[in-house]
């Protein structure tokens, strides 16, 4: 049995189909799990509850984490530490393995251009600081043996069927479609990675299925070469057939919409990765799987064909 906690999302669901490559047996936990292939076992549990989420793992011999909470500081602070406290004990006592599904919230912000599992962890912001205690105290039990995991690390992601957790997705391809502005945080001139959620998910299933992996933190296969701001809004422009038009979101505009938005609130601590270039290496993956990431261009095409299909076609 292969359990994912956190299904619903576009990264859980993408997984959960990308583990069949490797077993029948797969259990999608969340508040209202759906399934994604026929012979998934549904679970329907608040992971929050200590005895829902050790049920939940219960008879697990792989664990995966791509649980998302609300974007919210604050409420990382409080749910992810206990969480993942429970987590490690209740795969500790089934001796079944995890697969942390992370970001790069913890890396140090000057060294943003060429990141690789070895950037220092020095994170600038209160939700990367808690990232960073997370992935410590997984690492943390990798080193006493108290389990096998791995941490599996992904640039921001895009790719098809994602209704949200998207800048691409809510700042990109959802105006231009509707015929409106393409948005973008702070300053469209620097480069910008994004990871393909079907790569994503691949890598991930692959991972857990590699006894070998384990131990490690592994960088999600991730084009090289990646676009500016300009260049991710032309290219989608451009596959959808419309005009490239785009409006900055400036630092202190933004601060101005939290006031009234907490998304945009939380989004403020976090706009340093749009004011410089942000790009990730996963060529420790790519070369121990031998893998080639999928090119962005390819990746714009399969998302308009897939979500804007009836657009283009106009």
């Amino acid at each position: 049995m292969q359990t994912i906690l956190g299904s619903g999302g576009a990264i859980g669901t993408e997984l959960a189909k990308a583990l069949k490559a490797y077993t029948s047996d797969i259990r999608l936990v969340s508040r209202s799990p759906k399934k994604v292939n026929d012979s998934d076992a549904l679970f329907a549990a608040d992971i929050l509850d200590t005895k829902a989420l050790k049920n939940a793992i219960h008879g697990s011999s792989i664990v995966y984490v791509t649980v998302g909470f609300t974007y919210s500081h604050k409420e990382w602070a409080e749910k992810w530490v206990p969480f993942i406290e429970n987590v490690i004990t209740f795969c500790s006592e089934e001796n079944c393995k995890l697969v942390f599904f992370d970001n790069i919230y913890m890396y140090d912000p000057g060294f943003l251009n060429g990141m690789t599992e070895e950037t220092p962890v020095n994170p600038p912001s209160k939700k990367g600081a808690v990232r960073a205690k997370v992935a410590r105290m997984i690492l943390d039990a990798i080193a006493s043996n108290k389990i096998q995991a791995l941490i599996a690390r992904s640039a921001d992601f895009y790719g098809p069927s994602i209704s949200n957790n998207s800048l691409l997705t809510e700042m990109v391809f959802k105006p231009l479609s509707q015929g409106k502005k393409a948005n973008w945080l702070v300053s469209d001139r620097y480069v910008h990675s994004f990871t393909y959620t079907i790569d994503a998910a691949v890598a991930t299933a692959l991972l857990g299925n590699t006894d070998t992996a384990y131990g490690q933190v592994w960088h999600l296969p991730t084009a090289s070469a990646p676009y500016t701001g300009k260049q991710w809004i032309e290219h989608i422009a451009k596959g959808l057939g419309t005009i490239p038009k785009i409006q900055l979101a400036p630092k202190f505009l933004i601060k101005i919409m939290g006031i009234f938005n907490p998304i945009m609130r939380e989004s403020v601590e976090m706009l340093y990765q749009y004011d410089r270039d942000y790009v990730f290496d996963s060529s420790k993956f790519e070369k121990a799987f031998d893998y080639t990431p999928t090119p962005y261009e390819l990746g714009i095409k399969k998302i308009i064909e897939t979500d804007y299909k009836q657009i283009k076609d106009k």
